[in-house]
């Protein structure tokens, strides 16, 4: 089999080859931007960071420091991103594109704390408090490396969604393939162990679960998906964290991970891990008439319950990511099979959308009736009607969405992301700039020192810097 360019290359082939657009108006020099990093990578590091970790959002006096939705506790960091993970990455990124070694070493803080607290399974949950850990509850890998007897009423859940323990794996990869780290011994062997641990977690026939606790167990038979239109409407409150799991974009940050390992680590473990998970998606498409995907599905893979306001259906939100991931095993393989699934997906987005709004579409599709389904709220009982649903939960998807879809569809067409020109590259850092507070930090709408803004912010400057670099460095 031949393959063809790692996928990141192909995805920003473009944007690196592009020469810079002339402009009268004055634009932001290496130097500034430069300077705007670094104050604010010497304020997270100095004022936000508890050994070397991050959480996602703080108050402006640092009194109150966030979680994924509620404050927490000063010790208390996210792996989640945005947190430690993104912040970290985004300070590597900075380093990548300046050679300044205050980046390099915000990175390394930021990876000294993932390590401390990775799991025996190999991954991560969402956060970590140095605080309020229970030792005698949870198994570390530190637990492992330092041979202690593992009780039985211990565990170690890696997560999957919300690209928790992806994200972490990432940066470690990222940061063990710089020259600078590649005889960091340390580094290693906890990169070693997570991607280790992931690839015994998936199932024979592809699927991860949303969580793991270790190396998957049981036989997993490559079942096409089916439903039954007679599904329990009847929430059975069941564990479904073994359920193999779609739902905020599982099988997507996974298979750019596994392509990411493969391109760096030239290992052909991770490519086989990800065409599995490929072929899994294959078999997880619905039949008609919703040629789509489900959020997670049962051993039997059939549509699941996961909460309570989380039916088995056909899934609009789940089904894109799905494409996503597909077409950029095609690219990576040169497999035209991962995108066989695609046309008709795309063909059940035009005419699944909401009755007289074609960039709006629910997040759920009754089963065999393909008909926008919700919960109702305080009860959520499985209702077709729209105007009582609880507040806490995304049952549409509008005008962000159709957005992302669309671009899917021109990079479907074309094989090239759009990528914005150095004029306008410009005018965002120029905005950049002037909305960054003098302590160095970005201010989210709510008036939060927001962690989500420094990646950004962070991505966008270095992708700026690059552009004037005669060897671009490709900012995922």
């Amino acid at each position: 089999m031949t393959f063809r360019l790692p996928i990141l290359a192909l995805l920003f082939a473009a944007a690196a080859a592009q020469e810079p657009v002339a402009d009268s108006a004055p634009v932001p020099s290496v130097e500034e931007v430069t300077v705007s990093m670094k104050k604010a990578a010497s304020f997270y590091r100095s004022k936000l960071a508890y050994n070397g970790g991050y959480g996602s959002r703080w108050s402006q006096g640092l009194t109150d420091v966030y979680g994924e939705k509620r404050p927490g506790s000063p010790t208390h960091i996210m792996i989640q991103p945005p947190g430690t993970t993104s912040v970290g990455l985004a300070m590597l990124k900075a380093y990548q594109v300046t050679g300044d070694r205050l980046f390099l070493q915000g990175a390394r803080e930021a990876a000294d704390a993932l390590m401390w607290c990775q799991l025996a399974s190999g991954g991560w949950s969402g956060g970590y408090d140095f605080a309020r850990q229970r030792p005698s509850s949870l198994r570390y890998r530190r637990d492992v490396d330092a041979g202690v007897i593992d009780p039985e009423d211990r565990i170690a859940f890696s997560t999957l969604d919300d690209n928790k323990t992806q994200s972490a794996l990432l940066f470690l990869l990222e940061l063990a393939n710089t020259p600078a780290c590649a005889k960091d011994v340390k580094l290693r062997h906890a990169l070693n162990f997570g991607l280790e641990g992931l690839l015994a977690a998936q199932a024979p026939n592809g699927g991860w679960p949303q969580q793991y606790n270790g190396a998957h167990q049981g036989a997993a038979p490559a079942l096409k998906a089916s439903f039954s239109t007679d599904w329990s409407r009847v929430f059975p409150n069941a564990d479904y964290k073994h359920y193999y799991t779609l739902n905020d974009g599982v099988f997507l940050h996974t298979i750019r991970l596994l392509l990411r390992a493969w391109e760096l680590e030239k290992d052909e473990r991770f490519l086989s891990a990800a065409q599995k998970a490929g072929d899994f998606l294959l078999l997880a498409q619905l039949p008609e008439p919703h040629p789509i995907w489900a959020q997670q599905y049962n051993l039997q893979m059939e549509p699941a319950w996961a909460r309570k306001f989380e039916p088995p259906a056909a899934c609009s939100r789940e089904s894109l990511g799905a494409m996503q991931a597909l077409y950029e095993l095609s690219l990576a393989t040169g497999e035209e099979r991962y995108r066989g699934p695609l046309p008709a997906a795309l063909a059940w987005f035009e005419r699944s959308h909401l009755k007289g709004e074609p960039n709006r579409w629910a997040r759920f599709y009754e089963l065999g009736a393909n008909q926008p389904i919700y919960c109702e709220a305080d009860t959520y009982a499985i209702t077709r009607e729209s105007s009582n649903l609880p507040t806490h939960y995304a049952y549409f998807l509008g005008d962000e969405f159709a957005e992302e879809l669309g671009t899917f569809r021109q990079l479907l067409k074309t094989g090239i992301r759009n990528r914005s020109d150095r004029r306008i590259d410009a005018e965002k850092v120029t905005a950049a700039l002037q909305s960054q507070a003098d302590a160095g930090y970005w201010l989210s709408e709510e008036g939060l020192i927001d962690a989500g803004l420094f990646g950004l912010n962070f991505k966008l400057m270095c992708e700026y810097i690059s552009s004037f670099n005669s060897s671009p460095v490709l900012v995922e």
